[in-house]
């Protein structure tokens, strides 16, 4: 019988001068052993079942429960923690996951013997450039760039497919040309909002929304209140505004009564003018 693949690790290297670290002397100075036992506890966590560890809202309350520590203080610790890149701020706000640049050099180190017979796939959490990675640790985010063809056909392939995807990238600039200036001006301030919804938008879900929105309708007039209405919202999506004849007129009755939700997600207000500006002020950045 095969035996079970192992994601993570028994032991783990803790460098012989790791009290020396500035950043751990500070953790320590500023909240005692507690700084100390809660980083490690974490570093013990993630590395039994990885490179990293996903959190939920309850997390603070298990880890106080564990350490017999006060959740405010596991709270101001961990603020702590990403404030000072032990682990990495963008990639927890954005996933709710917590790992590092230099969690993960340590792990694919550890790996390195049994990974060579069994590489390692990692994904989207991966935050090593290709030229950090080793070659056993196998990463979807470097596929279709780096692939070595043996024939130039297959090169040509490659190329072609690199160049598709930085077409579909997205432009930071708001007046570009995919759309006609205004709606794409609006689309780019929906894409805004979304992200600061749902986290980071890769190209090709901003491509699959610019299709989505030509499917919905023709006319550009109607295209732009569809954009207006999902940055209204808060949606994660686009969806054609349905009006059936004879009920017009006590859907208007009925709009400060009633509010639209989409699977039982409150809609947040925008200040319009104010996503603009800051949209405005990113491109020129």
């Amino acid at each position: 019988m095969a035996r079970p693949r192992k994601d993570g690790l028994d032991y783990f290297p803790l460098d012989a001068d790791f009290f020396e670290d500035e950043k751990i002397r500070i953790l320590k100075a500023r909240y005692g052993a507690d700084g100390i036992i809660l980083y490690i506890y974490l570093l013990c966590r993630i590395y039994k079942h990885g490179y990293y560890m996903k959190v939920n809202e309850d997390f603070e309350y298990l880890i106080s429960d564990d350490l017999k520590m006060s959740p405010d203080k596991v709270k101001q610790v961990l603020t702590f923690l990403l404030s000072r890149s032990l682990f990495d701020n963008t990639l927890f706000q954005s996933d709710a996951v917590l790992t590092s640049a230099g969690i993960q050099r340590r792990f694919q180190l550890a790996v390195k013997e049994r990974a060579k017979k069994n590489p390692i796939q990692a994904g989207r959490y991966w935050l090593l450039k290709e030229a950090e990675t080793e070659p056993f640790i196998k990463c979807t985010q470097f596929e279709g760039f780096s692939q070595k063809n043996n024939n130039s056909s297959g090169k040509n392939k490659d190329n072609s497919r690199e160049q598709s995807l930085k077409e579909s990238k997205v432009n930071n600039d708001i007046y570009n040309t995919s759309f006609p200036p205004e709606l794409e001006r609006a689309f780019q301030l929906y894409l805004s909002v979304r992200e600061h919804n749902f986290g980071e938008i890769i190209p090709e879900q901003v491509q699959a929304l610019r299709e989505d929105l030509l499917s919905l309708s023709n006319d550009q007039a109607e295209q732009l209140a569809i954009v207006k209405k999902a940055t209204a919202g808060g949606w994660k999506s686009f969806y054609k505004s349905k009006e059936k004849s004879g009920k017009k007129t006590q859907e208007k009755k009925d709009v400060g009564k009633k509010r639209s939700k989409f699977s039982n997600f409150q809609e947040r207000s925008y200040d319009m003018n104010d996503l603009e500006r800051k949209l405005v002020e990113k491109g020129e950045s």
